[in-house]
């Protein structure tokens, strides 16, 4: 797949421009990797971010160093342990995985849009007792009011059709004086959306940061490895490029030149806990 009709499957996926074709879209490219991708030691579907101070990492998960860095910075310092954590669009789960391996909590749930990415998560993950995926919808949770303490969400909400309704979610299954931490990209010129688009009523902006630079090292510290896999693809190699932010692609460009944003946020819940 070129590059040009790559351009154009992010024109009808973009968020906001055609809302019922995007949910399609994404749905069946995650459908369709997942089917692909079926490495027993990839669980990670994010561009990864490496921060300034690096932090501890068993021997068993420094392969996978760059791609948890987005989950250290988007818990670290949060009241994870003990608490009940909902990870919306957790992909294969590598993720959900490090947050109940790393931060004792009660019980870590995994959500994805596509069913055949969650029950590659489930087999990935079967060796983690508190840790469980089900498939559902981000922009209407399938979870009772005030059922999470904690609300993850990386690299997902650029699929979603309707992003204020998903963050009118998120408030409503978060307790009272949960968090809801956030990291995802944009293109510059819809960052002022984003900001209407997250403010869901009950949920307070505490943090907002542009870590992009990260994220681009990340990109940088996996390229090899991500190479390495990206050439058995021969059919679909092109499009797995540029859709994993290899080097030379339009996303790896526009995160390096600032015309894409990633930014990390986070937000509380109003209320006492």
């Amino acid at each position: 797949m070129s590059s040009s009709l790559f351009s154009k499957v992010l024109d009808v996926a973009g968020p906001g421009k055609f809302p019922r074709a995007q949910k399609w879209v994404w749905k069946r490219i995650y459908n369709l990797l997942s089917r692909f991708w079926s490495d027993g030691d990839w669980r990670f579907m994010n561009y990864g971010f490496v921060p300034a101070k690096p932090f501890e990492l068993r021997p068993e998960d420094e392969a996978e160093r760059a791609f948890i860095g987005l989950y250290q910075q988007a818990v670290d310092g949060l009241p994870v342990e003990g608490a009940r954590v909902l990870e919306i669009g957790s992909g294969r789960g590598g993720g959900s995985r490090y947050v109940a391996r790393y931060y004792s909590p009660a019980a870590v749930t995994g959500l994805d849009y596509s069913p055949e990415t969650v029950r590659r998560a489930r087999k990935l993950n079967a060796d983690v007792p508190v840790l469980s995926f089900t498939t559902g919808d981000a922009e209407n949770l399938p979870f009772p009011d005030g059922s999470f303490d904690i609300v993850v969400n990386i690299e997902s909400s650029h699929c979603y059709g309707d992003v204020p309704a998903f963050a009118r979610e998120v408030s409503r299954v978060l307790k009272p004086g949960g968090w809801f931490t956030f990291a995802d990209m944009r293109p510059k010129s819809q960052l002022a959306a984003l900001d209407i688009q997250l403010g869901a009523p009950g949920l307070e902006l505490v943090e907002n940061r542009n870590i992009s630079k990260g994220v681009v090292a990340a990109l940088n510290a996996a390229e090899t490895r991500k190479s390495e896999r990206i050439g058995k693809a021969f059919l679909f190699r092109r499009f797995i490029s540029e859709f994993s932010g290899s080097k030379g692609s339009m996303l790896y460009k526009g995160l390096k030149g600032g015309s894409v944003v990633y930014v990390a946020r986070r937000y509380r819940k109003s209320g006492s806990a």
